[in-house]
C-alpha cells in the first residue's frame, strides 16, 4: 500500500501492487482467522485455505491490523474493510480494555478445555436461532451447507460473498445485508452465554502503544470519536501506572507495575501517540511522547548507530541486544527511526533526525544482506530519502476538520499533520512558529523546506494532491 501510494504521488499508480494488498485483505477478512461474528483476528490459519485458525487472539496483531485495514478502507471505500473495523475496534473495547483504561495482552484458543469450542457451531444451533430466510442466506454464506471444517464441527469462513449471495437468491444486496446482520447479532447473542476462553489480563506497554496507534488512526479515518476516546484512555492509564519518575515501566497486571521499560516499549508508545495526535490534538500527548524520545536518546542509544534492547542502566545481561529483524511486531530500532525523523521534522529538532539517520548507517549492512527482514528500517529508509509532508493546521475546530479530511482523501502514509487549535497554549519547538491566521492556516513542510502559510483552502487542497 506505501508502495502503491508513493507511485500514485508521482503520477504513476502501481495498480498491480495495490490489487496484491486488497487481494490478501479481502481474504483474510473473509476467512477464518477473523472473528466472523464478534470481530478480531486469531493469530494464524492451520491450513492453506486460511480457514482455521490457532484461536488465540493477540492485541499486537489486532492492533496492527486495524491500522491496517482503516487504511485500506480509506483507499477502497470497501464496506468489508469498514466492518472489519467496526468489529475489530468494538472486540477490542468490549474484551480487551480494562475498566481502568489499559488493554489487554490476549485471548486463549481454549475453553472448557478444548481449542476453539467457543467459536465452532453446528447446523443444528444455528439453525434453532435464525428464522428460514435467515437460515438459506447464513448457510450459503458460511459453508453449513458443506460437510463439517473443524473437528465434527463448523467454524465459519466465508464461501459466497454477500455479492454473490445477491446474485444466487436474486435478492437486493440491501436485503441480504439485513438478513445477514440479523443472523449474525442473533448468533453472537447466542455465543456470549457460552463459556468464554480465558484471558491474559496483564497490560504490556509495547502492545498497548501498537492498538493506540491503530485506533488512533482508524478512529480518524472513520471519523469514530469513540475509538479515539478509548485510545486517550490507554494513554492515560499507561501515563497515571506505568509512568513513574520519570521513567517508563514494561508492564502491569492486577495494579502492580513493574520492570525497566525497554526499547519497544518507548518507540511503539511514541507511534501509537503521534498517530494519536493526527486524530485529536491534545499537548499532554506531545509533551510524553517528546520526553519518551529524550529518553531513547539517552538511554539507549548505541555510539555506533542505532538503540538497544535494553537501557543503560538496566540490570546486566551477557548480551545487550540491538534488535533490527522484524518478526511478529516490527523491529524497535525501525519504529525509533521512523518516528525520530517524524519528531524531528515536527519540531525542527536535528538531533532526533541525525539519530535516525545513525540508525540506518549503523545497521545498514544488515538491511543490505536481508532485506525482506527489515521491513520497518525500510520504511524509515524511504522517509529519510524522501520525507513525507509534515503539516501543521491552526483554527478553530470545525474548519480544521473540512481541511483535515482533504488531507485524509489523499491518502499518504507519510504525511503526518496536526490540527492544533488558535488557543492552545506555549507549544514546543518549531511549533511555537506556526502561529494562527484567521479561521484556518496551513504550514506545509516536506523535510526542512516549508511553503509559505496557506490561508486558501484551494492552494491547501492542490499541496496535499501534487504530485511528489
Amino acid at each position: 500500500l506505501r508502495h502503491w501510494a508513493g507511485t500514485g504521488m508521482a503520477g504513476m499508480a502501481d495498480r498491480r501492487a495495490l490489487h496484491m494488498a486488497i487481494f490478501t485483505l479481502e481474504r483474510m477478512a473473509s476467512g477464518g482467522m477473523y472473528d466472523q461474528l464478534g470481530g478480531g483476528f486469531c493469530r494464524y490459519s492451520v491450513d492453506e485455505r486460511w480457514m482455521i485458525p490457532h484461536f488465540e487472539k493477540m492485541l499486537y496483531d489486532n492492533g496492527a491490523l486495524l491500522a491496517l485495514y482503516a487504511e485500506a478502507f480509506a483507499i477502497t471505500g470497501s464496506a468489508l474493510f469498514r466492518r472489519t473495523c467496526e468489529q475489530t475496534a468494538a472486540w477490542t473495547m468490549r474484551e480487551m480494555q480494562s475498566a481502568a483504561g489499559g488493554y489487554y495482552s490476549s485471548q486463549d484458543a481454549d475453553s472448557e478445555g478444548e481449542e476453539g469450542r467457543f467459536y465452532v457451531w453446528t447446523p443444528q444451533e444455528v439453525q434453532a436461532l435464525l428464522d428460514a430466510d435467515e437460515y438459506a442466506l447464513l448457510a450459503r454464506h458460511f459453508g453449513l451447507d458443506r460437510p463439517a471444517n473443524f473437528e465434527g464441527k463448523w467454524h465459519l469462513h466465508t464461501f459466497r460473498s454477500r455479492e454473490q449471495l445477491a446474485q444466487d437468491f436474486t435478492l437486493a444486496p440491501a436485503t441480504v445485508d439485513a438478513r445477514i446482520d440479523a443472523a449474525c447479532s442473533k448468533l453472537f447473542a447466542a455465543r456470549e452465554l457460552r463459556i468464554r476462553p480465558g484471558r491474559d489480563d496483564k497490560v504490556l506497554t509495547s502492545w498497548n502503544g501498537l492498538m493506540i496507534r491503530g485506533m488512533g488512526i482508524a478512529g480518524r479515518l472513520l471519523d469514530r470519536q469513540d475509538w479515539i476516546d478509548s485510545a486517550e484512555r490507554a494513554v492515560d492509564f499507561i501515563q497515571g501506572t506505568l509512568w513513574q519518575g520519570g521513567r517508563l515501566l514494561a508492564t502491569c497486571k492486577d495494579g502492580r507495575a513493574h520492570l525497566n521499560a525497554y526499547l519497544d516499549d518507548h518507540v511503539y508508545l511514541i507511534d501509537g501517540l503521534l498517530e494519536l495526535l493526527q486524530a485529536r490534538w491534545r499537548a499532554s500527548d506531545l509533551a510524553f511522547a517528546i520526553e519518551l524520545a529524550e529518553l531513547v536518546l539517552t538511554r539507549f542509544q548505541d555510539t555506533a548507530g542505532g538503540f538497544f534492547f535494553t537501557s543503560d542502566d538496566h540490570e546486566q545481561l551477557i548480551q545487550r541486544p540491538r534488535p533490527n529483524h522484524d518478526d511478529a511486531i516490527p523491529s524497535g530500532n525501525g519504529i525509533a527511526a521512523k518516528v525520530l525523523f517524524r519528531l524531528g521534522h515536527l519540531l525542527g529538532d536535528a538531533r532526533y533526525i541525525e539519530a535516525a539517520q545513525k540508525t540506518l548507517k549503523g545497521l545498514w549492512p544488515s538491511i543490505e544482506s536481508t532485506p525482506y527482514g527489515h521491513t520497518s528500517l525500510l520504511v524509515a529508509l524511504e522517509e529519510s530519502f524522501s520525507p513525507g509532508q509534515t503539516i501543521i493546521l491552526r483554527g478553530t475546530g470545525a474548519a480544521m476538520q473540512e481541511w483535515r479530511e482533504t488531507s485524509d482523501r489523499c491518502h499518504d502514509p507519510r504525511r503526518l499533520l496536526l490540527a492544533i487549535p488558535a488557543d492552545a497554549g506555549e507549544l514546543p519547538g518549531m511549533l511555537a512558529e506556526r502561529r494562527p491566521q484567521g479561521d484556518v492556516v496551513a504550514y506545509v513542510c516536506e523535510g526542512q523546506s516549508c511553503q509559505a502559510p496557506v490561508t486558501d483552502r484551494s492552494v491547501f487542497d492542490n499541496l496535499v494532491k501534487a504530485p511528489r
